[in-house]
C-alpha cells in the first residue's frame, strides 16, 4: 500500500497481530450470514417494522435492500486494497478525513454495545418460553438469563476465531434448515388471515390516504428498520486479518451471505402478513419472540417450539459475530493508539484480542442490567432499533462515498467498474445519509439521546488522543495516496 501512515500504523510485533490465513471462502460466507442473524433480526423486528409500515415489510426490506447491496459491493472492493480488521475506520481515514474515520468506528463500536443490549433481551426471553409464558415477559428473568447467556457467548469469543467459526458453521447450517422449514409451512399454510398481493412490494403501499402523496416518515421509519436487519453482513471485513486471499475472499464471502438473508427476510416478512393477524403483530407481548407465535400458528405444540431453537441458535451466532466486529474494531484503534494501546495487544496462545473482549463484556452487561429501567423490553427494543440504525447509515453512508473517492480514476475504465464501483455505492451512500437526516425529526427523545447521544461522546476520547496523544492515524493521507493506484487494482481484482 502507497500511505505510508497507514502502513506505519499496522506495524507492530506478535503482541499485536491476529492469527492470520485461518479462513476461507465458506467461513466467511457462514460468518456473513451469522452477522446478519435471520431468525433473530426476524423475531426481534418483525412487530416493530409491521407498526411502522404495516402489510409493506416486503416493500420496505426490498427498496432498502437496493441500496445495501450498493454499501455490500463497496465493501468488497475496499477490502481488496486494505484488509485492516478495522474496515471503515481504516478505509474512511484514507479515503475522507481522520475524523470521518474515528467517527465510523466509534459508530460501530457504540452500535455494537447497543446491540449487546437488544439482542441479549429476546435470547433470555426465548430460553424461557420453553418453559413458561409468564417467565418470558418478565424482565427481570429475562435479564437474569440473557445475562448468563451473554457470557456464555464472550467466553466462545475470546477462545479465538477459529474455535469462534467452527461453532458458528454447525449452528448456522441449523438455523437455515430450521427457517425454510417454517418458511414453507407458512407459504403453504391451510388458514391464511390474509391473501398474497403483489401491493406489498409496490411503491404506492407508503402513499398517504386517498394517494394524495408519498408519506416519507413511514417510509424513512421502515428504511431504518430495514437497515437494522440487514446489518452484521460486514463482519467479513473486520475479520480480514485473519481470512486467506483477503482481498477476494471477505468481500465474496460479504455478498453471498447477504444475497441468503436477504431472501429469508423477505419469505418471512411475507409468512407474517399472511398467517398472523394484526392484533399479534401489534401485541407489545410478542415484541421479543414473534416467530414463536408464528411456529404455533403453522405447527401447534411443541413442533411449533422448534422455531425457538433457531433464533436461540441466531441470537449466539449475531452476539458472536457483533463481539468479532467490536473487538477487531477496537483491537485495530488500540494498535494505532487512538484509544488506549492495551486494547491493541491478543491473547499469547488464542491469538485473539483479549483486553478488547473483556471491555466489551463489562459495558455490555453494565447496559444491559441498567436498561431495566428504561421502560417495558418492547420500549428497550424499540428505542435500540431506532438508535443503531442511525449509527448505521452513518459508518455505511461514509464506507459508500469512500469506494467511490479511493477508485475514482477507474470507474469509467469499464461498464462493471461503473456499476459496481462507482453508481450502485453511490446510490447506496446517499440513501443511508438520506435515510439518517429524514428520520431523525420523527424520532423520540430516549432514541435520539442514545443513537446520537453515544456518537457524541466519541469526539471526547478523538480529541484527547488527537491534541494530547498526538497519535500517527490523526496526519491526513497525502494527496496522492487517496486513490487506488492502477497497479494495486489489477493485483487485487
Amino acid at each position: 500500500m502507497s500511505d505510508t501512515v497507514n502502513t506505519h500504523l499496522t506495524e507492530g510485533g506478535p503482541e499485536h497481530k491476529l492469527r492470520d490465513g485461518v479462513l476461507g471462502l465458506f467461513d466467511s460466507v457462514i460468518m456473513g450470514i451469522a452477522g446478519s442473524a435471520p431468525a433473530y433480526s426476524i423475531a426481534a423486528t418483525t412487530t416493530a417494522l409491521f407498526g411502522a409500515v404495516g402489510l409493506g415489510g416486503p416493500a420496505a426490506l426490498l427498496y432498502c435492500g437496493i441500496p445495501m447491496f450498493g454499501i455490500v459491493f463497496a465493501f468488497s472492493y475496499l477490502s481488496r486494497h486494505d484488509q485492516s480488521a478495522g474496515a471503515s475506520y481504516s478505509w474512511v481515514r484514507r479515503a475522507m478525513h481522520p475524523v470521518l474515520g474515528y467517527l465510523s468506528g466509534w459508530a460501530l463500536f457504540v452500535s455494537a454495545l447497543i446491540f449487546m443490549v437488544v439482542a441479549t433481551f429476546p435470547a433470555g426471553s426465548s430460553i424461557l418460553s420453553l418453559f413458561s409464558d409468564s417467565l418470558a415477559s418478565s424482565k427481570g428473568w429475562v435479564t437474569i438469563f440473557g445475562s448468563l447467556f451473554f457470557l456464555l457467548m464472550v467466553s466462545a469469543v475470546a477462545a479465538g476465531v477459529t474455535v469462534t467459526v467452527r461453532v458458528q458453521i454447525i449452528m448456522s447450517l441449523v438455523e437455515i434448515a430450521f427457517l425454510v422449514i417454517f418458511a414453507g409451512l407458512a407459504l403453504f399454510h391451510a388458514h391464511h388471515v390474509a391473501t398474497f398481493s403483489w401491493s406489498w412490494f409496490a411503491p404506492s403501499i407508503f402513499h398517504l390516504p386517498g394517494g394524495s402523496g408519498w408519506n416519507t416518515g413511514v417510509f424513512t421509519a421502515g428504511a431504518l428498520l430495514a437497515a437494522f436487519y440487514y446489518w452484521g453482513w460486514d463482519v467479513t471485513a473486520n475479520l480480514n486479518e485473519e481470512t486467506k486471499n483477503a482481498h477476494k475472499t471477505s468481500g465474496l464471502g460479504g455478498i453471498l451471505g447477504a444475497i441468503i438473508v436477504f431472501l429469508l427476510f423477505e419469505v418471512f416478512t411475507i409468512g407474517s402478513n399472511l398467517v398472523l393477524t394484526e392484533s399479534q403483530l401489534t401485541d407489545e407481548n410478542n415484541a421479543a419472540d414473534i416467530l414463536q407465535v408464528l411456529g404455533q400458528a403453522v405447527w401447534h405444540g411443541w413442533g411449533g417450539k422448534l422455531i425457538v431453537v433457531a433464533v436461540l441458535l441466531s441470537t449466539v451466532a449475531t452476539l458472536e459475530t457483533t463481539l468479532i466486529q467490536v473487538t477487531r474494531t477496537l483491537f485495530v484503534m488500540g494498535r494505532d493508539h487512538t484509544l488506549p494501546r492495551q486494547l491493541g495487544t491478543v491473547h499469547v496462545t488464542r491469538k485473539s484480542p483479549f483486553v478488547a473482549t473483556m471491555v466489551v463484556a463489562v459495558l455490555s452487561l453494565a447496559m444491559f442490567v441498567g436498561s431495566q429501567y428504561f421502560g417495558s423490553i418492547s420500549d428497550i427494543l424499540s428505542y435500540g432499533y431506532g438508535a443503531i440504525g442511525l449509527q448505521i447509515c452513518f459508518y455505511y453512508c461514509l464506507a459508500g462515498l469512500s469506494v467511490v473517492i479511493l477508485y475514482r480514476r477507474h470507474i469509467f475504465k469499464s461498464v462493471s467498474n461503473f456499476i459496481f464501483i462507482g453508481l450502485w455505492p453511490t446510490i447506496g451512500a446517499l440513501f443511508m445519509g438520506w435515510v439518517f437526516v429524514q428520520v431523525i425529526p420523527g424520532l423520540n427523545a430516549a432514541t435520539l439521546w442514545v443513537g446520537l447521544g453515544a456518537m457524541a461522546l466519541g469526539l471526547i476520547p478523538m480529541l484527547y488522543f488527537w491534541f494530547v496523544v498526538k497519535a500517527p492515524y490523526f496526519q491526513m493521507a497525502a494527496k496522492e495516496d487517496r486513490h487506488v493506484i492502477i497497479e494495486e487494482l489489477e493485483q487485487n481484482l
